[in-house]
């Protein structure tokens, strides 16, 4: 049983992992290395919580105690208690795998220990622990809030218990699973990042514009985004890490990123975070 759940990184992700966690009666604490994030987050989530209020989906008498089961650190010494940690910080491996190690001499006996990453091998990063069969990835879909898949990834190493009490939590959030093995890039991003890259290619190629390239998406196969307005959604620098490790960990030229993706990247131009990407926002 989870009742008290860590989170480190107070961006996006680690925000709306927060807010769907306290929002189910668990306990929450969210760590950050920076204030002014932690603060951000806070902010950012009661702001969500109204708008779930408005839209009838939640009781407004109900936000206090929803807010009041969040509390935010800076020392990843007081996630000691928490029967889960899940880790939602930059795609980086190293930084990855450097709070695994830490969090594995802080978060007490019998913990279990997830990720939130997009396609950073799961027996990698609980290779780095003394509790292999403790960890998981638990791929949440952004804005958590709103998506209802989370991806379990279970690692060479990952126990019975600990798949069935992450999709026991996953259930309690209202959430969907979908099993994933433990290969680059999982179920979704597998799919969908190569897709956003071959978009970069068909712009970088010269083949349409980057209007044409969304209206053909969106209106020829009904999604509800064009592919390059999704990458800025998303920010082409994590794009640009995941077909990374999708190139590196199978080793095959059809994950090679698109050199106008690489050239976007090394230009700061990320998407909307930084107010430009395929678009100008």
């Amino acid at each position: 049983m989870i009742n008290k759940a860590g989170v480190l990184g107070a961006g996006q992700m680690g925000s709306g992992i927060a807010h769907v966690l306290a929002q189910q009666g668990i306990e929450v604490v969210l760590f950050d290395i920076a204030e002014a994030q932690l603060a951000k987050a806070v902010s950012g989530i009661e702001k969500n919580l109204e708008r779930q209020a408005k839209k009838g989906q939640l009781e407004s008498a109900a936000i206090p105690a929803i807010m009041g089961r969040i509390r935010t650190t800076q020392a990843m010494e007081d996630l000691a208690d928490c029967d889960m940690a899940i880790e939602a910080v930059t795609e980086k491996e190293a930084l990855k795998l450097e709070i695994f190690r830490k969090l594995d001499g802080i978060v007490k006996a019998g913990a279990i220990l997830a990720s939130n990453t997009s396609s950073i091998p799961i027996t990698r990063i609980a290779a780095v622990t003394g509790r292999p069969d403790k960890v998981i990835g638990m791929h949440f879909m952004n804005p958590v809030p709103v998506m209802q898949l989370v991806e379990v990834i279970r690692g060479l190493a990952t126990s019975d218990e600990t798949f069935a009490a992450t999709t026991a939590l996953v259930a309690k959030l209202g959430k969907e699973t979908a099993v994933s093995a433990d290969y680059p890039g999982f179920i979704v991003n597998r799919i969908l990042i190569p897709m956003i890259n071959e978009a970069a290619f068909a712009l970088f190629e010269g083949i349409a514009t980057v209007e044409d390239i969304d209206k053909g998406m969106k209106l020829g196969t009904n999604q509800p985004m064009g592919p390059l307005t999704l990458a800025d959604f998303i920010g082409l620098d994590t794009c640009l890490a995941i077909m990374n490790v999708l190139h590196e960990g199978f080793k095959d030229s059809k994950y090679r990123p698109c050199p106008l993706l690489v050239k976007m990247v090394e230009a700061g131009y990320l998407g909307r975070k930084t107010g430009r990407g395929f678009y100008t926002y």
